[in-house]
């Protein structure tokens, strides 16, 4: 296969899974009662999709960012992202709305495609391990996301947003491919900016909403997801 032939092809399989998820997460919502046991699954995947962002940013995110711009860009990307984010999500709570396991994911989910179309003729492995954590961390997140949507709007509508979401990988790998894959600064700078962002939704939304009252399961999870990420790394890094 050609580069962008792999590129379409891994960014897509990549991509379906947040569709994958979704349904998941409708199919649970709908046949399993309401108890104590529900809700501890909700937040051990909360907890996982948490420990999955804190992988992407800190072994892969923050990593290749840092390489690619020198430290007074890296501070300033970083951030803003961080500023960014803060401003963004109290506008969202003013509205009471709550969509941080959306934002969450599509904050790791384009600057990773983006930079996986942009590195993939220059390094596989890296492309082949973006792609492999993208579809790995969307699954959880995606489950997220939905009850997220669901909150907002009706099951079809929320189901319908994550399948048109579940393109939103391969046009950002195609978007990298042709226009940043001689432009390694601006995907670094990208890159710094979400995990900014990111580290900023983690510790203000995600990472309260996956503690449960007189349980200690749930956290277990964050680790599940921060393990998976490393294996991810050691396996195609």
């Amino acid at each position: 296969m050609t580069d962008l032939q792999s590129i379409i092809l891994y960014s897509s399989l990549a991509g379906v899974t947040i569709f994958l998820g979704g349904l998941l997460s409708h199919y649970f919502g709908h046949h399993l009662k309401s108890g104590f046991i529900k809700k501890e699954i909700i937040h051990i995947s909360i907890a996982f999709g948490g420990g999955l962002l804190l992988a992407a940013l800190s072994l892969v995110l923050v990593p290749e960012g840092m390489k690619a711009l020198a430290l007074g860009y890296v501070l300033i990307f970083f951030a803003l992202g961080t500023v960014g984010f803060f401003f963004l999500d109290r506008y969202i709570a003013k509205k009471g709305k709550t969509i941080s396991q959306l934002m969450g994911m599509l904050l790791d989910l384009i600057p990773e495609s983006l930079t996986m179309g942009a590195v993939y003729s220059t390094n596989h492995q890296l492309g082949l391990l973006l792609a492999a954590v993208i579809g790995l961390q969307n699954l959880p997140e995606s489950f997220n996301a939905y009850l997220d949507l669901k909150s907002i709007y009706s099951s079809r509508k929320s189901l319908f947003i994550l399948f048109l979401l579940s393109f939103s990988g391969l046009g950002s790998a195609l978007l990298g491919y042709y226009l940043f894959s001689d432009s390694p600064k601006i995907v670094g700078g990208l890159m710094l900016f979400s995990s900014g962002g990111m580290i900023y939704l983690i510790f203000q939304d995600i990472a309260p909403m996956s503690k449960l009252k007189k349980n200690w399961i749930p956290a277990l999870g964050a680790s599940l997801g921060f393990l998976m990420g490393m294996v991810g790394v050691s396996f195609l890094g």
